[in-house]
């Protein structure tokens, strides 16, 4: 596809940006994105599903749900949960829980800096006219 760029915006490149975000999926179904990391990571800070749901402003039963569907997903528990009583219940995350969550922030890391280093690839590619990625 051949296209201009109008004056201005081949000289203001610096503006691009290419976006996108990461999720894993199975059987044609999310597994796991930022969404469901955060909440990981906010259960993990509370202690609680409850409050971490409400921290993100969903309901519990979205928030067990999502932890429910994801330990399915994985065949392994990521949320240990206590029951509440005289001491109150809890929830603590599981070792298995705490590698997703660094592995994945690996991922989306990583994928920021090969966005980003296409952003320039892009940019260089409008200003000189090119067309062509390498």
């Amino acid at each position: 596809m051949i296209f201009q760029l109008q004056e201005k915006a081949m000289t203001d490149t610096a503006n691009i940006r290419i976006r996108g975000r990461i999720w894993l999926t199975a059987a044609g179904k999310n597994m796991l994105g930022r969404g469901r990391v955060e909440l990981l990571e906010k259960i993990g800070a509370t202690g609680s599903i409850s409050q971490a749901a409400r921290a993100m402003k969903m309901s519990y039963k979205a928030a067990w749900d999502a932890v429910d569907a994801m330990g399915n997903a994985f065949n392994s528990p990521l949320v240990n949960t206590s029951t509440g009583g005289k001491g109150g219940g809890g929830a603590r995350l599981t070792p298995q829980a705490l590698a997703l969550i660094a592995a994945y922030r690996q991922l989306e890391q990583r994928h920021q800096d090969f966005l980003g280093q296409l952003e320039q690839e892009f940019s260089v590619a409008l200003v000189t006219g090119e067309g062509t990625i390498q």
